[in-house]
């Protein structure tokens, strides 16, 4: 009696170790790349989580990396040699064409997620064979200024439609001891918002840039209303508007500044509404947003971005499941977690997808240039495919009075002809 007690629990084991192995062995492991900016990480990680939930058969192993050019050249490394995770989160537009989405990437433009997804965030991340290659993951977003309110309050200051009215601004909250404008160059990304933000702007003056750009027929350096982001990031540093820590200070210094008043303007993408909420919680309330004004108060409009990809790596070994998170990402599901983990930072192009009531200053500030009869203009990279990638090195320069706004202008256009050329695109 005790041998055949002893022979069934020692089955008993060994069925339970062969069924525990065949359980390991049917689970996928899917990877997962994204940039560490803070917001990303927390709404990367919270999707993860919540796609494995609902998907107990499939794990996401979630790897950060730098972002700005560090992060492109891991990205680029990575899928020349073969070496990209199955999934990974990067910029749509102009970049997006830099990383040769039809040899590297899955087609996924018959997916039925597809449905999903609002058309002109399709357009952006479309290669040049016409096929859909991603779906967008966080919010559309506006580069402007982000400004703190408490300082406009306590000076009496107003929102600027035109240059005049923000350097007037700045004169104004410099005589009173305080940072006018911060600039976090340690994260050298963040120098270009300047140059990149006053898009619209140029659009306004030469409607024409970005195609006669495209076909190398407009120069920033020939082109005054384009000079004039560099010209205008130039006049800052020379008016010493700057924080003292501008050449050192990081993206994370620059948010928690202009949350906490250190500071009264913070040239930035609105997605940064999410760090503010990780890294100054209290303070949220007290930013609001406008847009980089240009010469004529008339015409204020905002210079939008898409948001980023999230794309299928060709090498994968998984493509029915990384479709599968994918799916997820692009639901109103999807939406709701990214939610729930960073708050609302901006418009989701997600059919279906909605807001909270109670949204951020910076978001309910932003929101009406994208809505009907607002002004806005997508910013050069979705027009046109050519973004020179030395252009957050050159914005440092000019920024920090190392290099003139003519020679940056200048040099950035050799290196978009550089990237022209490595596109192949006629005319250069």
């Amino acid at each position: 009696m005790l041998k055949r007690k002893a022979t069934r629990v020692a089955l008993a084991i060994l069925l339970s170790t062969v069924a525990g192995s065949a359980l390991a062995q049917d689970k996928v492991k899917l990877t997962f790349l994204f940039d560490n900016g803070e917001a990303t990480v927390k709404a990367a990680e919270a999707l993860a989580a919540a796609f494995e939930a609902k998907n107990p058969n499939i794990d996401i192993e979630t790897e950060s990396r730098p972002g700005g050019g560090d992060g492109d050249n891991i990205v680029k490394t990575r899928l020349a040699t073969g070496e990209m995770t199955d999934v990974f989160l990067y910029n749509s537009g102009s970049l997006f064409q830099a990383i040769n989405p039809v040899q590297n990437l899955v087609d996924v433009t018959d997916a039925p997620f597809q449905a999903n997804v609002i058309d002109s965030f399709k357009s952006v991340v479309t290669g040049t064979d016409g096929k859909v290659y991603g779906v967008p993951i966080l919010t559309a977003m506006g580069g402007g200024i982000l400004y703190n309110k408490k300082i406009y309050a306590e000076l009496g200051l107003t929102v600027p439609k035109s240059w005049a009215e923000f350097m007037a601004n700045n004169e104004k909250i410099k005589a009173a001891g305080k940072t006018a404008v911060i600039q976090t160059f340690g994260d050298t990304w963040t120098s270009q918002l300047f140059v990149l933000g006053d898009f619209y702007n140029v659009q306004a003056a030469v409607p024409t840039f970005a195609a006669d750009y495209t076909a190398g027929t407009a120069k920033y350096a020939s082109t005054p209303a384009a000079m004039k982001g560099f010209e205008r990031q130039e006049e800052v540093f020379k008016a010493g508007y700057l924080n003292e820590d501008f050449a050192a200070a990081t993206f994370a210094d620059g948010v928690t500044k202009i949350a906490t008043g250190e500071g009264a303007h913070y040239p930035m993408l609105t997605f940064a509404v999410g760090n503010i909420k990780e890294l100054a919680p209290e303070n949220i309330n007290d930013v609001g947003f406008f847009a980089i004004p240009g010469d004529d108060a008339a015409s204020n409009g905002l210079t939008t971005w898409m948001p980023a990809g999230l794309y299928i790596a060709k090498t994968t070994q998984h493509p029915e499941e990384a479709k599968a998170f994918l799916a997820f990402v692009a639901s109103t599901e999807g939406c709701d977690v990214q939610t729930a983990a960073i708050g609302a930072t901006g418009p989701y192009l997600i059919k279906d997808c909605t807001l909270p009531t109670d949204v951020p200053p910076v978001v309910s500030d932003m929101l009406p240039y994208f809505q009907e009869g607002g002004n806005s203009a997508p910013a050069l990279e979705f027009l046109s495919p050519i973004k020179g990638p030395a252009l957050e090195q050159i914005t440092v320069e000019v920024g920090s009075g190392i290099r003139s706004a003519a020679d940056g202008a200048a040099l950035y256009d050799e290196d978009v002809k550089k990237q022209a050329q490595q596109l192949g695109l006629p005319g250069w």
